[in-house]
């Protein structure tokens, strides 16, 4: 009897599936998610910006601007910025972790929420 996978498709289908993905680049939903991402529509490189006041303001404005989202605008930045940290967060080094935070209190003072 073949080995299943838990949706009843053999390994080697599965294995099969996963380097088609993979040659495609099409593995990591997340990586999609954040580029056609239908709530926002955020900067080019945004994550990537050096101070966390420009990447608050940035994701401040696509979430003003956007017509598409189903939240408040801050919920929209906050989820967006939270997204690309637990999704990135273990290729991140710890000082690019630590500007993401810190965008998330500029994030929360830029809405008018900063914690008490």
């Amino acid at each position: 009897m073949r080995a299943k996978d838990t949706r009843g498709r053999s390994r080697q289908a599965t294995r099969r599936r996963a380097a088609k993905a993979s040659a495609t680049g099409a593995r990591y939903w997340s990586a999609r998610v954040t580029k056609e991402s239908d709530a926002l529509d955020v900067q080019p490189k945004v994550f990537k910006k050096d101070k966390p006041d420009d990447i608050a303001r940035s994701l401040k404005r696509s979430a003003e601007r956007s017509r598409r989202r189903k939240g408040t605008p801050f919920q929209s930045a906050m989820s967006m910025l939270t997204f690309y940290i637990n999704r990135a967060g273990k290729n991140l080094p710890k000082a690019r972790i630590r500007v993401l935070e810190r965008a998330k209190n500029e994030l929360r003072k830029a809405f008018g929420r900063a914690e008490g």
